[in-house]
This record gives C-alpha cells, sequence and structure tokens, in this order.
C-alpha cells in the first residue's frame, strides 16, 4: 500500500493529546520570524527533507537580526537531529513546531514539537514567522460528519446543523399564515384559499432558506426535518426542497417544539439513525450514568475527581467518563525546606498554596494533564476511556455538574 494510502486512525486518548499539544503550540509567539514549522506528507523520504533544511539552514546566515539568525538556525538545526529516528515518515506525514518564544522581561525560551497528525498531511511546508502556522491541524480536526437539520409547522420554522457532536442554530423564522377562523359561506372558501397560497409561500421561503444554507455545503450527509403535526410529511411529500436536497431527505420525525429545543428533540428523536455519531454514544453513556446517579443507593455510578480516583484503584470501574474541556493538571510537590510531600490536582500552579507544616512555598517536582493521569490509571485496570466532548448538552452537564470526570462502574464500592 502506498505511503500516502496507509492512513492511521487516532484513539480518542491521542487525539485528545494531539488537541492540548496544539493549543501549546499556538500560545506561542516569538520575537522575530523565529518560529519554524514544517510539514511532511507520509511520501517524501526523510532525507529529502533534511537535505532541505540543510539549505535553508545556509540562506538563514543571511539573516540581518543576529538574535532571529541564531534562533532560526537552531530551530532548524533541532528539526533535522529530531527527524533523524525516520527513514519514511509515519503514514500520516510529520509536523514539526520548533523556535524561540518570548517569555517577557526580554528573555526567550525554546519550544519543540514533533507530531504525527491525524489525517495525512498533503504537501511539503516550510515557514518562518513569528507564530507557529497551525491552519492545516484546525482542518483536521474538523467534524466530518455534518446533518442539516430543519423543524418546521405553519408558525414557525428553524434551520440548523449537526456538525460532530455540535448543534448550531442558522436561523429561525416565525410566519404569517393566518390562523383559524369562524367566517362561514363563500367568505370561508375565500379565506381558506388565502390561508392555503399564505402557507404555500411560507414552504417556498422554507426551502429557499434552506437551499441558501445546505445545498453548496458538499461534505451534508443527510437531511432530518421535524415538527408537530402533518406540516413536516407534507413539506417533503409535496417536494418543497431543491431536488438535491430532497434526495438527502433521511426522514421526518415528531418534535413538541419548533425553536432551537427543536432542534435538539429532532436529534434525539433521530438517535437510531445517527447511533454511529459519536454524539450518540456520548448520549447514551451520560444518560446512562445519570439514571444509574438517580437510584436510591447512588447505582453504579461515582462522580467527582476524588472520588473517581478512588474507584479507579479499587479497580471497580467500567467506563471513565472524562470532559474534554477538563484543563487540570495533577502536581507531585515538595517542601524544600521541610520537605514535606503531597499531590494535588489544581487549574492553576499560580493557585499552589503554601506548605501546610512551615509555611514555606512548595516546589513542583512533576506535572501531568488529569486526563492523562486518569487514562493511565485507567489503563491499568482494563477499563474503558471515552473522552465527552464539552459541545453537546451532556458534555456541558458533566463539566459543570460533575467536574468534568464521572465513572459507571462494575460494582458498587461501599
Amino acid at each position: 500500500m502506498p505511503a500516502a494510502q496507509a492512513q492511521t486512525k487516532m484513539s480518542n486518548m491521542d487525539r485528545y493529546r494531539f488537541k492540548r499539544a496544539l493549543e501549546e503550540i499556538e500560545k506561542a509567539q516569538g520575537r522575530g520570524t523565529e518560529l519554524v514549522s514544517v510539514y511532511v506528507p507520509p511520501d517524501r523520504p526523510v532525507f529529502d527533507v533534511t537535505n532541505y533544511l540543510r539549505g535553508e539552514y545556509s540562506q538563514s546566515s543571511n539573516i540581518k537580526s543576529a538574535s532571529t539568525r541564531k534562533h532560526v538556525m537552531q530551530a532548524i538545526e533541532s528539526i533535522i537531529n529530531r527527524l533523524k529516528q525516520w527513514r519514511m515518515p509515519p503514514p500520516n506525514g510529520l509536523v514539526a513546531f520548533v523556535g524561540h518564544k518570548d517569555v517577557g522581561a526580554d528573555q526567550t525560551a525554546m519550544i519543540a514539537y514533533v507530531l504525527e497528525p491525524p489525517e495525512p498531511v498533503a504537501s511539503f511546508l516550510y515557514r518562518c514567522d513569528s507564530r507557529f502556522f497551525t491552519e492545516p491541524l484546525h482542518e483536521m480536526l474538523a467534524e466530518k460528519d455534518l446533518y442539516g437539520l430543519i423543524v418546521i409547522d405553519r408558525n414557525e420554522a428553524t434551520l440548523g446543523l449537526l456538525r460532530g457532536k455540535r448543534i448550531e442554530t442558522i436561523k429561525n423564522m416565525e410566519s404569517m399564515v393566518p390562523g383559524k377562523h369562524r367566517m362561514g359561506g363563500q367568505s370561508a372558501h375565500r379565506f381558506e384559499r388565502v390561508i392555503e397560497r399564505a402557507a404555500h409561500e411560507w414552504y417556498v421561503k422554507i426551502a429557499d432558506t434552506a437551499t441558501e444554507a445546505l445545498l453548496n455545503r458538499r461534505e451534508l450527509k443527510g437531511l432530518l426535518i421535524g415538527g408537530p403535526g402533518y406540516t413536516k410529511d407534507y413539506f417533503v411529500k409535496e417536494e418543497y426542497l431543491h431536488h438535491e436536497l430532497q434526495k438527502k431527505v433521511l426522514g421526518t420525525f415528531d418534535t413538541g417544539y419548533t425553536n432551537e429545543n427543536g432542534l435538539r428533540e429532532l436529534v434525539e428523536h433521530a438517535r437510531d439513525l445517527l447511533k454511529d455519531l459519536d454524539l450518540m454514544r456520548e448520549k447514551t453513556l451520560v444518560q446512562r450514568l445519570m439514571e444509574e446517579i438517580r437510584k436510591e443507593d447512588g447505582g453504579l455510578a461515582a462522580y467527582g475527581e476524588p472520588q473517581v480516583r478512588s474507584a479507579l484503584e479499587l479497580g471497580s470501574v467500567d467506563t471513565l467518563l472524562v470532559s474534554e474541556g477538563l484543563r487540570k493538571l495533577r502536581l507531585q510537590v515538595r517542601c524544600p525546606n521541610c520537605g514535606h510531600t503531597e499531590t494535588k490536582t489544581l487549574a492553576d500552579e499560580a493557585t499552589l498554596a503554601k506548605c501546610p507544616n512551615c509555611g514555606k512555598d512548595l516546589a513542583v517536582e512533576s506535572r501531568t494533564d488529569v486526563v492523562e493521569a486518569l487514562g493511565s490509571m485507567a489503563d491499568r485496570s482494563n477499563t474503558r476511556v471515552e473522552l465527552i466532548s464539552a459541545d453537546s448538552d451532556e458534555g456541558e452537564l458533566l463539566l459543570r455538574a460533575f467536574g468534568g470526570v464521572a465513572a459507571i462502574l462494575r460494582y458498587r464500592v461501599t
């Protein structure tokens, strides 16, 4: 199989690590054009890349600024040395970000990352700038599952998108279709015709809005339509939608609302149709967690980092649920004065308290991302790890109500 076709798929944890590294990379800012970004496609031999970089190394000797010249040359040399472990790039290629970032007080610090991206690198790229060039990686990380959403009745309609795990509202509209009337005789027939004409124009308006919002989205996999009563079915049956969108209609579903809440209802009712999506898996997991929590004895559930950590140590966790939005560190600290040691979980090292014994400053001996630390504990007890996006309602609930950490247990811990 050609290298360009031998794409590897990242695990959830690998994808999380990649995103966290990308966050750190994008924080860096150089004092000049001294941050070097290199993208290596999977089919380009490493010796070819290093030869190119040696040429850039020679060219960089002409940079006028002494500090920029020094930092660029150091960055290129570092990349060349780091690439020596490969003859050919991995299946998805490589990306390297190396340079000196500004840390204030007229000081700089070296930063270096060599990563395998989530999708194959399309073409070779070398760039020096005051920031690392990361746009291609965001395109790789973008959600690929995209569905159109329409909830409709004669009074209101809302268009939206289901993008991976996130529901986005495109437009909410209210109609001018007249409601019921009490007229009789010829006036009744005439008024019925007015209502039906207004309804027809309303459906056309919705269809035109859908065409404008959805037709040119090549990644659109399907269209879900919902609403109360018969209106949604009539809208589909009479084929008001553009013929290309009409082909993508996956089904109609009953919803009680036609606003943003209706979009969420629509996705929920289409669960079976969308069951392979990550969003549906996350919904099922968090809902199962809530069912356990609601039981009188607390069921097979644990939540909050201390409780979940304890359950992991006992090997009682079946599935670990961790929010991708969790941003905390697990710190091993020591007091240089009295030797006191402890392990703490903090959102920011700046909030680290003084030594409880002597009141002196504590020194950080090691730091680990909390998600990584919990993931390592889960691996030791053969526990399944599920990273829950913060974009969905369930993901937001996990993060806000349970501190971003919860577990479904194999057996009850007393």
